[in-house]
């Protein structure tokens, strides 16, 4: 990384991927460009193709292998938006370059921008939304269980948690930020999103100078909405960090004026968050904010903060002055041209915006994680039993009756039945909707010494003479621990 004292005329150039996109892509691409060229940035620009038209050339993930080798070369990437053509490709070609590089980190400041009207206006709203990036049930692990019930696999790991919330404790610290928010739906969720808040304690007691607390993610939806100047940094799960870094936005301009970043340990992808915005596509009316202040996150990130801060303060005297403003963001009239909107910024550069409260940053300190095959090690384990899921029609009385009957003379005895989620056998009381697939929890008798596998295949070839079974999860305890939810 370039150093920060360093003028900026004596650096050599940063070597960067652009990744135009789709849609308006090109043109805020281009917009962006000018706009940093002007402030003489020390940028040298490798172009390369991703999206649309690399979806229609047959390439599944939607970014070519010389785009690959480009990003893992270069080492930081600026992205257009994205879109994948109906018809074409089975994956986001986003999703696809994040997990490519492991960028685990998606971060989305949240701060008020001068001229710029909304209902929150006024509220001095400035805080960062942390999102793991590549776990969590985007990780796209899913199964049609029957022909009517779909499965998908949420996994959350403790070194992504560590990830994540390491890093949202570095940019606090990078910042000047005092406070860190975990936010997850623990008390549902107490094995996965629940990790998140285990492991996001102590990450965070390891950061003393930094306040902490634990909210309900539904409650930080409500939070933002009815005091949003209460939060600093938030960070969230993959998931819950998608949909609530979309409403934080909505509470300072919307998507068109979101940067965001995607940080891993070797590569960096900054990018506007925004859609491809084809209706409007080659009319040189697109709005370059959101892509011009990705490049600025994308500038301290290579150390060169001069020209950050200059370009930054353009773009907010821009807006305070409300002349050539595109139409999304015009205060009256139709709104000017993109090429209108970048020359007025251009022009401002140099000159600093009074209303905009000064934040100094600084590197982000990230932890760089070994590459070797992560493991938790515990002194015990034990196999309490095994969760077998089953398609039928038969009631639950029918199901019961049947498996029970089955587990005689087996390692394993029937304790329960459910039905998404809900135990309807033995029954409890109350009404369920039933669906064709069940859930059947089988306890060993005796817990099995060494090996269980050859009692497991026996219970499910007895189940197999009956019921179509389709997934097997086994019930194990850590340390004396359950790793599993009770039935």
């Amino acid at each position: 990384m370039p150093d920060p004292a360093t003028p900026p005329g004596s650096r050599t150039k940063a070597r960067v991927t652009a990744i135009p996109g789709d849609g308006i892509g090109p043109e805020v691409m281009r917009a962006t460009r000018q706009v940093l060229d002007a402030a003489g940035a020390r940028l040298e620009w490798e172009e390369a193709l991703a999206g649309a038209e690399a979806f229609r050339r047959g390439i599944a993930s939607g970014a070519p292998r010389e785009t690959l080798d480009s990003i893992e070369r270069n080492g930081v990437a600026l992205k257009g938006p994205l879109e994948t053509p109906v018809g074409y490709g089975e994956t986001s070609a986003n999703v696809a370059l994040r997990k490519t590089f492991e960028m685990y980190g998606n971060i989305r400041p949240v701060r008020e921008l001068p001229g710029i009207r909304t209902p929150f206006s006024g509220r001095g709203i400035d805080f960062v939304v942390v999102r793991e990036n590549v776990e969590d049930l985007y990780a796209g692990i899913e199964y049609m269980q029957t022909p009517g019930v779909a499965l998908g696999l949420k996994l959350i790991t403790e070194p992504g948690c560590e990830r994540i919330v390491g890093l949202a404790a570095a940019l606090a610290a990078a910042e000047g930020r005092r406070k860190v928010t975990v936010a997850t739906k623990a008390n549902i969720m107490k094995l996965t999103e629940g990790m998140l808040k285990r492991v996001g304690e102590r990450v965070l007691m390891e950061h003393p100078a930094l306040q902490h607390e634990h909210m309900i993610v539904d409650n930080c939806a409500h939070q933002m909405v009815i005091r949003p100047e209460q939060f600093d940094v938030v960070v969230m799960t993959n998931m819950n960090g998608d949909i609530l870094s979309d409403l934080a936005a909505g509470l300072v301009g919307g998507l068109g004026v979101a940067p965001s970043a995607n940080l891993g340990d070797r590569v960096a992808m900054f990018e506007a968050v925004h859609g491809s915005a084809p209706q409007i596509a080659g009319k040189g009316l697109a709005n370059p904010t959101a892509l011009l202040l990705s490049s600025l996150m994308m500038l301290r990130h290579i150390g060169d903060f001069a020209t950050a801060r200059r370009v930054e303060h353009a773009l907010y005297v821009t807006l305070e002055e409300g002349r050539e403003l595109t139409g999304d963001i015009a205060r009256e009239g139709p709104g000017a041209s993109t090429g209108a909107f970048v020359d007025r910024v251009i022009a401002n550069l140099g000159r600093e915006s009074a209303l905009v409260p000064a934040r100094e940053y600084r590197p982000i300190a990230l932890r760089q994680w070994p590459q070797v095959t992560w493991s938790r090690a515990v002194a015990s384990r034990e196999m309490a039993g095994v969760d077998v899921f089953i398609e039928t029609d038969q009631d639950p009385e029918t199901i019961g009756g049947s498996l029970a009957a089955m587990a005689e003379g087996s390692a394993f005895t029937l304790t329960a039945i459910g039905s998404r989620g809900a135990q309807v056998w033995p029954a409890t009381g109350g009404h369920s909707f039933l669906v064709d697939q069940f859930r059947a929890r089988f306890l060993f008798r005796t817990p099995p010494e060494g090996d269980a596998t050859t009692a497991i295949t026996d219970l499910l070839q007895r189940i197999g003479r009956e019921y179509r079974w389709m997934h097997l999860e086994t019930l194990q305890r850590f340390d004396g621990v359950a790793g599993y939810s009770v039935a």
